[in-house]
């Protein structure tokens, strides 16, 4: 289906942007319009076959010092190892104090955010080129190598180890855009990007998107990825998606509900495949939905879980008898 690509309305009155650099330049309005988007007015195939999900989880969660606490002790962490809070939270616990105007001071002293380059696309067309990432800890990307392990498993499983089949790949909770990147690169026709920080999606996820060339086959939506999913019968649009990503920061989120609200979207399909980056000591199903679990592989202190339809694992134990026999 073509696209426009003048500025048109959408059903949630979220304004459709244009690639006009003078437009997009000013991304300052971001926190209050929840949807941009960016997509090629090009037609694109979209395969209506399996689907694929990777969970990506990178912006705020809401949850209190203590709640992030009760996290780390659970995934078998330091519980009393530093645990970042936001700006409002800081200020709020200051005027408690007394200490309200030190601490906004403090706050507005801090030096300003920066990027580095040191995440690289790892196969396809656009193999080998750097991408940016947040200095500091802010925004935690997919691990390199487990990221290259869960593309080779999906397009293994596709049946398609060479690529990926054209489709619609969304990127939760993006930050970098690396997972959605890495996806168009290796044959991807669109890819959503899911991140609600303005300075993250000005100063990084869209100039990776210039950058690689993909900004035409991209979507950005700028909320929470609560909200998206609470909503993704109107975001979604086509159906369920071919591709999901979701990487969360494995001390702002409960791992249970939020494969839980993953399952139960309809941006889930009969067929799709999820790919969950979790940490040690972390209960996860070995099933989310109708999906079942078809691989769980461990790097470290962080594990690569996928899950998808029953077909896939018994292609996968079929598999695994005939290297026996052989």
């Amino acid at each position: 289906m073509a696209v426009s690509s003048s500025v048109i309305l959408s059903p949630l009155n979220f304004n459709f942007i244009t690639n006009n650099k003078d437009i997009n330049k000013n991304l300052s309005f971001l926190s209050a319009n929840p949807l941009i988007f960016n997509i090629s007015s090009k037609p694109t195939n979209i395969n209506k076959g399996s689907s694929i999900v990777l969970c990506s989880y990178k912006s705020g969660s809401g949850l209190t010092a203590e709640d992030k606490r009760v996290l780390r002790e659970r995934y078998g962490f330091d519980p009393n190892e530093y645990i970042s809070e936001t700006k409002n939270e800081r200020i709020k616990e200051g005027k408690k104090q007394g200490k309200g105007k030190e601490v906004v001071a403090e706050e507005e002293a801090k030096v300003p955010r920066t990027t580095h380059k040191l995440l690289q696309v790892l196969g396809g067309k656009a193999k080998r080129k750097k991408l940016l990432s947040p200095k500091g800890m802010d925004v935690r990307p997919m691990m390199e190598v487990v990221k290259g392990a869960a593309f080779d498993r999906l397009q293994a499983a596709d049946g398609c180890p060479a690529s990926l089949r054209p489709g619609r790949w969304l990127d939760l909770y993006s930050g970098t855009g690396s997972v959605g990147i890495e996806a168009i690169s290796r044959g991807c026709s669109e890819a959503h990007f899911v991140e609600m920080d303005p300075w993250v999606v000005s100063n990084v996820l869209r100039p990776n998107l210039e950058w690689t060339g993909f900004l035409d086959a991209s979507v950005i939506h700028p909320v929470r990825v609560e909200t998206f999913l609470e909503q993704a019968d109107r975001f979604a649009g086509n159906g369920p998606f071919d591709y999901i990503s979701v990487t969360p920061p494995y001390t702002q989120v409960d791992y249970g509900m939020l494969m839980s609200q993953i399952s139960k979207s309809p941006i889930v399909g009969e067929d799709t495949f999820i790919v969950v980056e979790y940490p040690l000591r972390t209960d996860m199903l070995d099933s989310c939905g109708c999906l079942v679990k078809i691989k769980d592989r461990r790097f470290g202190r962080t594990h690569l879980a996928i899950y998808g339809p029953k077909w896939a694992q018994k292609k996968r134990k079929s598999e695994k008898t005939l290297q026996n026999t052989t």
